[in-house]
């Protein structure tokens, strides 16, 4: 004790033992440090756990987050496609008829023999049997039986439908009938020497005063002209979007008194 007292007033005094202290100093440092990081490690630990479920939570949100904004991204362009849509739709008939309604395809039935369609619109909006039915394109059909809130409509690709039809490029006359596909229409009795090619227009010739006059019907795809026959084979690539629309337009003609009995030809 007493050399203890010795020593630290002689320290005091005259700095003889700064080197000493300096050493030891020196000696223990890593010691104090390395204490110091032990004690340190839980809470450096708690905190990396913190942080890291800090990030995951965020990285989830802004998952949530992106993912929203992306199906609404998605819901602006369908509602931009929809838009396009029914403006086409409008637009491809209003100078035929002042009074028109869109309806919603809500079942299609494309199978051989049998080319129909249901729509959300009945004898509720003033639908009638025989009612004309068009798309963006051109001719669909013609409504065949009417429900209060929905109606079905004969596509002109079904084997029973048959329209008037012309060539839009001369005038020629011929009747374009289903084949029971929705990509292909038949006109019948074109004579051989007819002035009839691939690509011409057919348009309804409204004689059926079902159709409008001038209505796009379709395409012609191909002529066969065999030798010795009277009449050449002419089939043609429907106007409508049978695989693509899921609108149509209802027309109303100016005189509405159409029968079912009138819907083979028309």
């Amino acid at each position: 004790m007493l050399l203890s007292i010795v020593l630290m007033v002689v320290d005091h005094k005259n700095g003889h033992l700064e080197f000493t202290r300096t050493a030891i100093s020196t000696v223990v440092y890593p010691l104090q440090y390395a204490a110091s990081l032990t004690a340190d490690v839980p809470r450096q630990i708690s905190l990396l756990m913190v942080t890291r479920q800090a990030l995951q939570d965020e990285n989830e949100k802004l998952r949530e987050e992106q993912l929203y904004l992306y199906s609404k991204l998605q819901r602006v362009a369908t509602l931009e496609d929809e838009n396009r849509r029914l403006r086409a739709l409008l637009e491809s008939s209003v100078e035929f008829y002042e009074r028109v309604l869109v309806a919603e395809l809500v079942g299609v039935e494309l199978e051989p023999f049998r080319q129909q369609m249901i729509i959300n619109k009945g004898l509720t909006d003033e639908v009638f049997n025989g009612q004309p039915v068009v798309d963006s394109g051109g001719i669909m059909g013609q409504i065949i039986h009417v429900s209060p809130f929905s109606s079905t409509v004969l596509l002109i690709t079904d084997p029973s439908h048959a329209i008037p039809v012309l060539v839009n490029r001369n005038g020629l006359r011929s009747v374009a009938v289903g084949l029971g596909q929705d990509n292909v229409l038949s006109l019948e009795h074109v004579p051989v020497n007819a002035d009839i090619k691939k690509g011409d227009l057919i348009v309804s010739s409204g004689l059926g005063r079902k159709f409008p006059r001038g209505y796009p019907v379709g395409t012609v795809s191909s002529v066969s002209r065999i030798p010795g026959e009277l009449f050449s084979s002419v089939l043609v690539t429907p106007s409508a979007k049978f695989g693509e629309s899921r609108e149509a337009l209802l027309l109303w003609p100016d005189q509405p008194n159409a029968t079912t009995s009138d819907v083979a030809m028309n």
